[in-house]
């Protein structure tokens, strides 16, 4: 079968990996010059299973607007008219209940660990190297208050089979040496053991050109204007160029930009664009850097070593597709970094960075078939892009390929309910 990918990012590069390692004729179309050169390019660095949750949550609501009115803000909103903004956040409180958040925790939970295992076999598979740790993530906590409120993520960890400990002050700094030098800043912390690191830009890029060795065609430059459809199926993919490109099977992994592709068929994803930014610091003290991620509770700010690079990500932006870099938001990442790892990376070398990261209401992506035969979507990871790429991907693969996947998926289509 021929498969038609519109995407490069880690999302659709893993998903051509796997169809094409399934045995299929894989064609990749991308608007970039190269792969992974837009969400997926200084990402926060994370594979976090353990940290897969959906933001919709009880109590959401109110934390929110405390968190606008914070000067280093982690959440902002900028007033706009546009009714799918507003469609989007009244989906999103809907999803702030304790039934769907435990059934949305769950399936996200489901596919990132899926996931991970995939990327380990993938890894050990391929030799791959991007710049990779298995060394966990730990959540830091500033506050007493924070620290007291841990049993509200561990009940959920428990129930999942997540591998986690409570930390004090010490057990933190075992694990993060660094943190010695800042004893003050920080009263415990939560850490995730089984979750990862690594370079998405990298991975993305290496992963393309194994694909390419395994015969996967990419277009790149090559921009979409619409997709054709007649009697139940998509029947071809037009270019800006006019070129028309026809296959036996498409995947629409565009992130952000999939609804706009797939609104004119009938297909209408909620998928709102959530700017985040980074900042990539050159480490200029290993002692000082830290040795996985830190997740900094206050700011929602992770902290990701990367080689010799300190990857600093977070922020959520609600501005529909402007990629203006704004200052403050610089300034909430390396306040940040400032207090926990001062002497770690040079500000100076620093490198400044926005995404638009695809989200849904419910914090799960669409994965699965839509109602027209021979189309599929692989979108709406929202910050877990890396995190759940290879699982996916792989997923999608033994859908196409009519194969039973290895996890349960039909709840990860586009036509399951939203509220």
């Amino acid at each position: 079968m021929h498969v038609l990918i519109l995407g490069g990012g880690v999302v659709g590069v893993t998903t051509a990996y796997y169809l094409a390692k399934a045995g299929h004729r894989v064609t990749l179309v991308e608007r970039q010059p190269g792969v992974g050169l837009e969400t997926s390019f200084a990402n926060a660095g994370q594979v976090s299973p353990g940290y897969s949750a959906p933001w919709a949550a009880p109590g959401i609501p109110l934390k929110a607007l405390k968190w606008m009115m914070m000067r280093h803000r982690p959440l902002v909103l900028w007033p706009r008219f546009e009714p799918q903004l507003y469609g989007w956040l009244a989906r999103m409180l809907a999803n702030c209940t304790e039934e769907a958040y435990a059934r949305n925790k769950g399936r996200m939970v489901r596919l990132a660990e899926y996931s991970r295992d995939s990327l380990r076999d993938l890894r050990r598979d391929t030799g791959i190297a991007y710049d990779h740790r298995e060394k966990g993530t730990l959540q830091l906590f500033r506050t007493r208050k924070q620290l007291d409120h841990v049993d509200d993520d561990t009940r959920v960890l428990d129930k999942f089979g997540v591998p986690y400990a409570v930390l004090d002050p010490a057990g933190c700094i075992a694990a993060e040496p660094a943190l010695a030098r800042v004893p003050n800043v920080f009263v415990g912390g939560l850490r995730l053991p089984g979750d990862e690191t690594g370079d998405a830009h990298l991975f993305t890029q290496r992963l393309a050109a194994l694909c390419s060795e395994a015969g996967v065609v990419f277009q790149h430059g090559a921009s979409i204007a619409r997709l054709r459809q007649g009697g139940g199926t998509v029947t071809g993919v037009e270019l800006v160029s006019g070129e028309v490109l026809v296959a036996d099977a498409y995947v629409a992994a565009m992130g952000s930009y999939t609804p706009a592709l797939l609104r004119p068929l009938g297909i209408d994803l909620p998928v709102y664009p959530v700017k985040g930014y980074s900042l990539t610091l050159p480490v200029i003290d290993p002692g000082a850097a830290p040795v996985s991620t830190v997740m900094d509770e206050t700011y929602k700010v992770a902290i990701t070593r990367l080689g010799d690079r300190i990857r600093v990500g977070g922020t959520a932006e609600l501005a529909g597709f402007s990629q203006v870099l704004r200052q403050p938001r610089r300034e909430t990442l390396a306040r940040s970094i400032g207090d926990l790892f001062p002497a770690g990376g040079d500000p100076a070398g620093a490198k400044f960075w926005t995404g638009l990261r695809p989200m849904t209401p419910d914090g799960t992506p669409f994965v699965g078939a839509t109602r027209l035969s021979n189309l599929y979507t692989n979108t709406g990871h929202g910050t877990l892009g890396w995190t759940m790429a290879c699982g996916s991907g792989r997923l999608l693969s033994d859908l196409i390929s009519g194969r039973k996947p290895d996890i349960p998926s039909a709840d990860l289509a586009c036509d399951r309910g939203l509220y």
